[in-house]
């Protein structure tokens, strides 16, 4: 990946910090993984899901009763709140519950 260089010395810094920071996060999403087995906490039905990679799931509707899930309070979703593996954002450390 190619650093842009500019004459002032603090810009260089700046886009190479850039480039690094986006190069962990193509890096860890790679090794991220995507689905998670959400459990009702109302009838117990589990369903396999894939997660969204940019963004927190706030609301799921469960596949068995209907039941609308929302975080667990200190939760930023559903994954972390119903689920097997954490959600992305918190995998990435970009999010802290």
């Amino acid at each position: 990946m190619r650093v842009a260089q500019f004459a002032v010395g603090r810009s260089t810094i700046l886009v190479a910090a850039l480039n690094a920071m986006r190069l962990k996060m193509s890096v860890s999403k790679s090794l991220m993984q995507l689905e998670s087995t959400l459990t009702c906490p109302k009838c117990s039905h589990q369903s396999v899901e894939t997660m969204p990679t940019n963004a927190c799931q706030f609301f799921y509707d469960c596949k068995g009763c209907g039941e609308r899930l929302k975080p667990r309070s200190g939760d930023c979703c559903v994954f972390c709140s119903y689920g097997t593996v954490p959600c992305p954002p918190i995998q990435s450390g970009i999010c802290r519950s």
